[in-house]
């Protein structure tokens, strides 16, 4: 007995560490079981917790993303929070900064380009500008709890992604993480949703408690097609392969049952914008869109042009399980969703009209946009008890927080563009980095197609990947940049060694 016990006593720092947490979570379950109460455990649990962040932070991150597709509203302390979503993003607020002043290289872990390049540096100007705009809110408590859930979105998803993501497979990790947590999503939605025939009518029903609305769960499995294919053409098995086409297949199958027509649109998106990439067209197409958006606004102000769209309020309703009269309502102009939208953007742009420069304020829309709405266009779901905002991000940009915020958002999306496509050339002989660009870009533009008609970006399902997305297109470039030293340098020495 002596000899087994001198066996187990422990001979270093680590064991003694591990005994040392062992015997306080035990210690913190006997008082939790003796007291009925939960907190001695969690104050157990927190300890080896707070290790674990101190010494492997990175495991948040990717943690976050495993756990992405569960994240479900609560309420904590009175205030509603995403869980475990936003707990995480707020830990990695913490993180990332101590991981940049006190990490090997300090805030040299990122490159010189990295910390310059617009990607990086318009985010954060657009948050300046949002403080900025807070002093003029129609209520500022919203705008304060905007600007605060802004900076650890930015604070996670760009540093935070640039410290964690140092290689290309560390990406393909965390895509990994996301799409193999949504695939296990849909084990429990599909069959709720088989269980009732994929009713158009009970998508939301089956969805629950994972994604909020229809939306949300059809956008996040569009804009992880691209990583589900990219990570089966980079498999290094049959087998994988087999497994991340599978995973492609079923994420497809979710999204064509979802029922949302603005997600089976945006895949098609994609692919237009791929072949756009590949014929050099983007400034062709920003151009086009600046042109076709300056040019309808000129036509629907003018000599108030917009009122002859008003909706028939008698005609303009819900569908019910009939999916083909649903479609149908769309091309007329007669379905509700679309007729509502409407009704919003009308109130947009009268609000912009009244404080162009500044907005109403960071997340006031919804608290002020009916008092700008016109009657005419009222549909049946006018009284919004969901809370949903104006339904275009970029009319919401000009409503909330005014002209500078609009052209700054604008300009972001016009850089990334810009810079996917550069990349996406630049690495055609680098497969590898190839492979990462076009999933990425691929992804970043369904987000883009869908802000055109929600508004995602706040979203913590959908803006993580935006934000990711900015992050990713700035690492490639220095992976690139470094690619070409390496090959020049190994050029330099070849006539030497000959």
């Amino acid at each position: 007995m002596r000899q087994l016990l001198l066996r187990l006593r422990p001979t270093d720092a680590s064991q003694r560490l591990f005994l040392g947490f062992v015997a306080l979570l035990l210690l913190g379950g006997v008082l939790a079981g003796a007291r009925q109460q939960a907190a001695p455990l969690l104050l157990a649990l927190a300890v080896p917790a707070l290790v674990l962040v101190a010494t492997r932070w990175q495991w948040l991150y990717y943690g976050l993303f495993l756990t992405l597709p569960f994240t479900h509203e609560m309420t904590v302390g009175g205030q509603k929070m995403e869980v475990p979503s936003e707990p995480l993003l707020l830990a990695l607020l913490a993180c990332v900064p101590l991981a940049l002043v006190l990490g090997p290289g300090g805030r040299r872990q990122l490159a010189p380009r990295e910390w310059r390049h617009p990607l990086l540096v318009l985010p954060f100007m657009l948050l300046a500008w949002s403080v900025v705009d807070c002093y003029f809110s129609v209520d500022k408590i919203r705008s304060i709890k905007y600007i605060l859930a802004k900076c650890w979105f930015l604070v996670a998803l760009l540093p935070g992604t640039l410290l964690v993501l140092r290689r290309p497979a560390h990406f393909w990790r965390l895509a990994a993480c996301y799409v193999g947590g949504a695939v296990l999503s849909l084990l429990w939605v599909l069959p709720r949703h088989a269980s009732i025939g994929f009713s158009f009518a009970r998508t939301n029903w089956a969805i629950q408690p994972f994604y909020v609305n229809h939306v949300i769960y059809a956008t996040t499995l569009a804009l992880l097609l691209p990583f589900a294919f990219g990570l089966a053409a980079g498999a290094s098995t049959p087998g994988r392969r087999r497994l991340w086409l599978g995973a492609g297949l079923l994420l497809l199958f979710g999204l064509i049952t979802s029922y949302t027509r603005a997600s089976w649109l945006a895949v098609p998106a994609a692919f237009f914008f791929y072949w756009v990439m590949r014929l050099r067209l983007t400034r062709v197409l920003l151009l086009a869109t600046v042109l076709a958006t300056a040019g309808a606004a000129v036509y629907f102000v003018s000599d108030e042009n917009f009122m002859r769209y008003r909706p028939d309020y008698e005609k303009t309703i819900w569908h019910g399980g009939n999916l083909a009269a649903h479609l149908q309502s769309t091309y007329k102009f007669q379905d509700v969703s679309g007729m509502e939208r409407v009704y919003r953007w009308v109130a947009a742009a009268r609000m912009i009209a009244d404080k162009p420069l500044t907005g109403s304020g960071p997340s006031t829309f919804n608290p002020t946009y009916k008092r700008y709405t016109v009657s005419s266009f009222r549909t049946y779901v006018s009284a919004n008890h969901e809370g949903s905002t104006a339904h275009n991000y970029f009319l919401l940009q000009l409503a909330e927080q005014g002209v500078p915020s609009f052209v700054l958002f604008c300009i972001l999306v016009g850089t990334a563009l810009l810079t996917a496509e550069r990349l996406y050339h630049a690495t055609r002989h680098r497969p590898e980095l190839h492979r990462l660009v076009l999933a990425v870009s691929l992804s970043f533009v369904i987000i883009l197609f869908h802000l055109f008609l929600n508004e995602l970006v706040e979203n913590d399902k959908v803006g993580s990947i935006f934000f990711v997305a900015l992050a990713m297109l700035i690492r490639c470039g220095t992976w690139l940049e470094e690619a070409q030293a390496a090959d020049a340098s190994a050029a330099r020495e070849l006539p030497g060694q000959a």
